[in-house]
């Protein structure tokens, strides 16, 4: 519990900043019950308002969480919600965020990445945000390319790219934790991209070893995983063609995290990587809501803001 407790004290304190006179609700499952009771323990000592809420594990990331934690989130000031499905993409974080909560998801944390992942620089994540944000924020399109054969680009349109420092100080606000990355739901995406980092099921990629998908005018049309492809069919029987909607294009500004580990949170915060999700956007500037929001993780790219290459930020050991 000892790591536990350093890397709670980093979340509670430093990132959520909670303090004597508010409420925290601690949102967990069955799965991940010891991150949530480590997190309850540091806010327990900061507020007697603190309680936990613990449900069974979602059956997908972005799934609704059930009405009363959906209740509970929304009447804390300070939520944080350490679960095996992420709750980042669901209208239950989204109604908590509109009525003032600050709220921090770690979806599919463990141990392992909370104790490693909560060992950063908060002030230097956000330093390297701003720098992403100097070179994208004005442009119209955005293009991305690796030796692999990505090669897709996003028209942002009337979108506003969106930081995730993991400093959650402001009401409203919203960060995932591990923290570190710029991100923008486009309007519209054409193209080809090759996830050859991690991406689930399947967590971190063999040497080699790539999945390939298609997109149309903001559509995913051809996804060469028979796993992913099924997933994301089972959504569509669901709501429809909104399964397939090309949600984000993220780029990491962790320069802490030296490797990916297969864990989606931690790995698409990576410095030197970019990251493009189907499914969900309404919680980061789009209007398509999908019970699906499936990140997969793109090593080595190059990025291109109206023609002109983003200096990315470097991993520490480089």
């Amino acid at each position: 519990m000892s790591d536990l407790r350093t890397s709670a004290e980093t979340a509670v304190r430093q990132c959520l900043n909670l303090t004597e006179n508010e409420s925290c609700v601690i949102v967990t499952d069955d799965d991940r019950l010891e991150i949530g009771e480590a997190l309850y323990e540091v806010a327990s000592e900061i507020t007697d308002d603190a309680v936990v809420v613990r449900y069974p594990p979602g059956e997908t990331h972005g799934a609704e969480p059930p009405e009363p934690v959906a209740a509970a989130m929304a009447g804390g000031d300070v939520v944080l919600a350490p679960t095996t499905k992420s709750l980042s993409h669901t209208r239950a974080r989204t109604e908590a965020n509109e009525v003032g909560a600050r709220v921090a998801t770690l979806p599919g944390i463990t141990e392992e990445v909370f104790t490693t992942g909560l060992d950063a620089d908060y002030d230097s994540i956000a330093t390297h945000c701003e720098e992403v944000r100097e070179q994208v924020d004005d442009a119209d399109e955005i293009r991305v390319t690796t030796a692999l054969g990505t090669d897709v680009t996003f028209g942002i349109g009337d979108r506003q790219f969106l930081s995730d420092t993991g400093i959650v100080h402001e009401p409203g606000q919203m960060s995932n934790l591990p923290a570190g990355e710029v991100f923008v739901s486009p309007e519209t995406a054409d193209g080809t991209f090759v996830v050859d980092g991690t991406m689930m099921p399947h967590g971190l990629l063999a040497d080699g070893e790539t999945l390939t998908f298609e997109v149309e005018d903001g559509s995913v049309t051809d996804i060469s995983d028979d796993d992913i492809r099924e997933t994301v069919e089972n959504a569509a029987d669901e709501v429809g063609d909104a399964a397939y909607n090309l949600a984000e294009l993220g780029i990491g500004t962790n320069v802490a995290v030296t490797e990916l580990v297969g864990s989606v949170l931690l790995d698409e915060k990576a410095a030197g990587t970019i990251h493009i999700a189907i499914g969900d956007d309404a919680g980061i500037g789009g209007d398509t809501e999908a019970p699906i929001h499936l990140d997969g993780i793109v090593r080595d790219p190059t990025v291109y803001a109206d023609g002109t290459e983003v200096a990315l930020p470097e991993p520490e050991s480089q």
